[in-house]
């Protein structure tokens, strides 16, 4: 979902706009400056958050024994619900819940960053865009697994986790308890932050856009972000379960959709595709007319993907913590599919289009942006993908919106001790916030969100390096019942 190489409506600012750029403005360079605070590596500047969350994955990839490859046929499994028992603690299933978790990933990244990556990068970033999707799913295992041992279970039957549940109260255990609690508290702000910013107003504002670029209505901005308010609204209201019902189905059919029109793309020039492959290999390693050479690609691919996927932010853990389970590693071994399905298909999808159709290699390309270069890969085959690509830059935008606005609302209601209140406020402010992203053009608080977001992963990964033994001990011992037969399936077939 990630915004950051995605720009904002790029308008100049007057009126209310003028005013919040001015305050919000300096604030948001200097958070910025910070968060995404970059080194010289070989004439590259290398972004510290982006080297922070992959070498989290490749630690924890390592660490735990390879579980995203060992263990991706039982992921598939659970997704499956062959190990599902209906009487377990918990609100959704085991798809339902990667359902949600994967709509407040997959978004505008998949589709406008992929084409930024390959923009800077040539076509050997999407091979290190896979190689980081790849490590991100071991990332996104620990957290989730922790997210579900260290959650609340409330007495109307409905829970509460996430990473500030697990950094207060694992922590504690380890003899932290005010290191826990600051680090919640900071991952917590972070996350209400990030959800009113970059999983809302920015997404609202990209569709109405969009929307309006395609069949016009500037005037009536306003109207389209109310509709959106309005659909949010009637989402959120019933919580997770209503939430996880309709990303159920969202998140396949636009996943379906957009696949489909990039293999319809792919097989018309099947005969490049050796050719685009060796593009993609050769330019990873050897790569030529590219800034830095191999390391310039290396940190395009990896900055894509980490950017994208969201491992190691620690978002999706709340939405994953809401299944229905009693054992904390199935999760895990779920939520690793996440960044296979986010980065591992979509994105690759996105950057063989393109790659395949050429257009990134045109001396104009430049002068496209993302949106424009995918649409124009896309439309070389399919004429009409321009009203492909608004109903899934609209779906990609909602279903972001209401997973969301499920993480800012936890966030809220931790900081004000599990306030069912707080939980409601913040549900009516979420809607809002909607209104408003549809019709301002929000430069620097979009930056100032993404900051917010990208923050989350400093206590999060700080937390799972100090559960790391409590975390695989968790892993490993529920994998050796699954290997003995101890664990069975309740569904064979």
């Amino acid at each position: 979902m990630a915004t950051a190489f995605v720009a904002a409506e790029e308008t100049e600012p007057s009126g209310i706009d003028a005013a919040v750029n001015d305050a919000v403005g300096p604030i948001a360079t200097w958070i910025e400056g910070i968060v995404f605070y970059r080194f010289e590596f070989f004439g590259v500047g290398v972004p510290v958050i982006v080297l922070w969350l992959i070498t989290g994955a490749v630690f924890f990839t390592i660490f735990l024994g390879f579980k995203n490859i060992v263990g991706f046929k039982h992921a598939i499994d659970l997704v499956r619900g062959r190990y599902s028992h209906p009487e377990d603690a918990g609100e959704v299933s085991h798809f339902q819940a990667l359902a949600t978790a994967v709509s407040g990933t997959v978004g505008l990244g998949n589709i406008a960053g992929v084409a930024v990556a390959i923009s800077l990068g040539g076509p050997g970033a999407t091979f290190w865009m896979i190689v980081a999707g790849f490590f991100g799913m071991s990332l996104k295992m620990a957290e989730c697994t922790l997210g579900v041992k260290y959650r609340k279970e409330h007495a109307d039957g409905s829970v509460s986790g996430g990473p500030m549940y697990y950094l207060r109260d694992g922590i504690a255990k380890l003899g932290k308890p005010r290191l826990g609690k600051v680090m919640a508290i900071v991952f917590a702000v972070c996350c209400v932050g990030g959800s009113l910013g970059g999983g809302n107003m920015f997404q609202s504002n990209q569709a109405t856009a969009l929307i309006v670029e395609v069949f016009g209505g500037e005037d009536y901005k306003w109207a389209f972000g109310l509709v959106f308010a309005i659909l949010v609204a009637l989402v959120i209201i019933g919580g997770i379960k209503s939430i996880a019902r309709v990303t159920d189905k969202i998140v396949p059919f636009m996943a379906v959709l957009y696949i489909t029109a990039a293999l319809v793309v792919i097989f018309a020039n099947v005969s490049m595709i050796p050719a685009a492959f060796g593009q993609i290999i050769s330019g990873a390693f050897n790569p030529e007319g590219v800034v830095g050479g191999v390391v310039g690609v290396l940190i395009v691919g990896f900055q894509r993907a980490a950017f994208s996927n969201e491992a190691g932010v620690g978002s999706a853990s709340i939405a994953h913590s809401a299944v229905r389970t009693k054992e904390p590693a199935t999760e895990g071994f779920v939520s690793l599919l996440e960044p296979f399905i986010d980065t591992i298909v979509i994105c690759t999808m996105t950057a063989l289009v393109i790659v395949i159709t050429g257009v990134w290699d045109d001396p104009n390309s430049s002068e496209l942006g993302g949106v424009g270069l995918t649409t124009a890969a896309f439309q070389s085959v399919l004429p009409w993908f321009q009203f492909v690509l608004v109903v899934a830059v609209v779906l990609f935008a909602f279903s972001t919106m209401i997973a969301w606005s499920y993480y800012g609302m936890k966030a809220t209601g931790y900081l004000f001790g599990d306030s069912a209140k707080a939980e409601n406020i913040f549900k009516a402010v979420f809607c809002v916030f909607t209104l408003i992203g549809a019709t301002l053009s929000l430069g620097p608080v979009i930056g100032f969100s993404d900051s917010m977001i990208f923050l989350m992963s400093v206590p999060n990964l700080i937390g799972l390096y100090l559960l790391a033994r409590v975390l695989k001990k968790e892993i490993n011992g529920y994998w050796e019942r699954i290997q003995s037969g101890e664990i069975e399936m309740v569904d064979k077939h």
